[in-house]
């Protein structure tokens, strides 16, 4: 099994070297880069990573495009804000000592997010299965604006590793906060939208409250202290924002473009 190691990219400076570095063991990196402007192809091409510079194509698309441009049928997509860890290194390694007839036609992988200064164990967060090892030849990643998966062929096989993929994407509330106004909500009432969902005014009215209950309480976010509070009550916001837009786009009315 011959691996490549694929990342997106844009004004990833300071992330981008660790990404690398953590899948130093693949056959090939290649970062596609949405045009940064920043040094994150210098960093990724000093660390051995093939780059490939593509406009933005969304989520979806342009990891479609890095899977589509690899030298190898087997894909590990990876985040320029993710690692991953020594177990799940280890674990991908005894998978590929495998013999091929043996192997599934994808792997997904526990996903843990470092978060105010601690990694999360709770409020819907962890573990968050991602599928990330993939056979190209049975799988692509779906289309959607936000929340883009890998979706396999019918009846193909997929297993789960042990060890984490470590997430450091929240730098602090504040910039979550922003990510949610900026993206992670406009996004979200977007892909609703073409979903064929709507809400109401007893939509939007009860969506935070039952939100933060559900990270809370229901999805144990209280286990992480003062941080599973903040994260249920961003996820409250999240959802109280993002059934506002949805209201607004479903009517007509003007709202914040999609970043």
């Amino acid at each position: 099994m011959r691996v490549t190691a694929a990342i997106i990219t844009l004004n990833e400076a300071g992330n981008i070297r660790a990404a690398c570095e953590s899948v130093g063991w693949a056959d090939e990196i290649l970062v596609v880069d949405s045009e940064s402007t920043d040094d994150t192809r210098e960093i990724a091409l000093d660390c051995g990573a093939r780059v490939l510079v593509h406009p933005w194509a969304g989520f979806s698309g342009q990891k479609q495009i890095a899977v589509d441009n690899a030298q190898h049928d087997w894909i590990f997509s990876l985040d320029a804000d993710e690692r991953v860890s020594p177990e799940l290194q280890s674990a991908i390694a005894a998978v590929r000592q495998q013999p091929a007839d043996q192997l599934a036609a994808g792997y997904r992988v526990a996903r843990r997010a470092f978060y105010m200064n601690r990694w999360i164990r709770g409020g819907g967060w962890y573990p968050d299965y991602q599928l990330r090892l993939f056979n190209r030849a049975r799988g692509h990643w779906r289309h959607r604006v936000i929340h883009e998966s890998v979706v396999m062929e019918e009846g193909a096989r997929v297993e789960t590793l042990r060890g984490d993929l470590r997430h450091y994407s929240m730098p602090d509330p504040e910039y979550h906060k922003r990510m949610i106004e900026e993206r992670y909500a406009p996004l979200g009432a977007e892909q609703m939208l073409r979903d064929g969902k709507r809400t109401s005014a007893l939509q939007s009215a009860v969506a935070g409250p039952a939100a933060f209950i559900r990270s809370f309480v229901l999805k144990g976010g209280f286990r992480d202290g003062r941080a599973g509070f903040t994260i249920a009550r961003m996820a409250a916001y999240h959802a109280s924002l993002k059934h506002s837009l949805l209201s607004k786009l479903q009517t007509g009315e003007p709202s914040a473009p999609s970043p």
